[in-house]
């Protein structure tokens, strides 16, 4: 005997088998509970939503409609085998059904034919609802039955069931055809395989490159006829820290914006640095030095 999952539980199963999973709108407090029990679960039962469309799917599976009130499913299976949540609890889904079928679902044997229409199913399925038109013509895709088989193999595996607990809406009650375009048997044997082995891990998105760190931007050469008596500037604070960085500043009181002699020997000691002499330390800045010290915008 089974327990209904708790919405965080059927939601974790279905991430850990590998699937994308959307939380669709109030889908935690969606259900009918109002009509009846829901549980012991015996079973998971697929339908087709003789529709087109992610999202007009969803919304009418979340909604109803004025014959069939909503929610009419756990989960829609859209084509890109995205599963959109849209209830949790009691679901119009399953509908009046055989109880021998139900019988052979609990002992996992083979299933009898659907020849009555007595036992509560919605009260012991969970039910999902797979976007097509169920005209025998609208394509499966490899994404979508692959989204299928996981879905009930992660209620399979975390209930303790075998894929004989998976069945068709055509499966259990008369008249029903649903899903069409694929058997169900075949669905049953991916389910049988993919219980055999480890659940497939959830995708991870590959960690983004970080951004490159933006190049520095240096200040142009403003040309040696800037640096004279009285010139007040902010380049000259920035040029002046430049110089104490590089050991080379000779500042009683550290750089100020206003060009004075204590720049002029802090540059002529960069110079020598570079491995100037003579004129050419002299200490007023030429466009080689001035690159080299990369002084920064201000």
């Amino acid at each position: 005997m089974a327990t209904f999952l708790s919405a965080d539980r059927l939601l974790k199963a279905l991430r850990d088998e590998g699937l994308k999973v959307v939380e669709h709108r109030s889908w935690r407090t969606n259900n009918r509970n109002h009509k009846g029990s829901i549980g012991p679960m015996h079973g998971v039962m697929i339908h087709h939503t003789v529709t087109s469309g992610t999202k007009s799917s969803v919304e009418l599976c979340y909604n109803g409609h004025s014959a069939l009130p909503g929610p009419l499913c756990h989960g829609v299976i859209a084509k890109d085998g995205t599963v959109y949540l849209v209830g949790h609890g009691r679901t119009n889904h399953a509908g009046l059904g055989d109880d021998d079928v139900l019988q052979a679902v609990i002992a996992e044997r083979d299933l009898p034919a659907d020849n009555e229409a007595n036992t509560d199913g919605n009260r012991h399925f969970y039910g999902f609802e797979c976007v097509n038109l169920g005209d025998g013509k609208d394509p499966w895709p490899a994404e979508q039955l692959l989204a299928i088989e996981r879905a009930a193999a992660a209620l399979c595996r975390v209930h303790g069931w075998s894929e004989r607990s998976v069945i068709g809406h055509l499966e259990w009650q008369p008249g029903k055809v649903d899903p069409r375009g694929f058997t169900m048997n075949s669905m049953r044997g991916r389910i049988g395989k993919r219980l055999d082995s480890e659940p497939t891990p959830p995708p991870t998105k590959p960690k983004p490159k970080p951004s490159p760190a933006p190049k520095p931007r240096y200040e142009p050469f403003p040309g040696a006829a800037f640096f004279k008596a009285g010139r007040n500037s902010a380049v000259i604070t920035a040029m002046g820290k430049r110089l104490v960085a590089e050991g080379c500043g000779r500042y009683a009181v550290g750089p100020g914006p206003r060009w004075s002699e204590a720049d002029r020997k802090s540059y002529a000691a960069f110079q020598r640095k570079l491995g100037y002499s003579g004129a050419d330390a002299d200490g007023i800045p030429g466009k080689t030095s001035w690159d080299r010290l990369r002084v920064p915008n201000v």
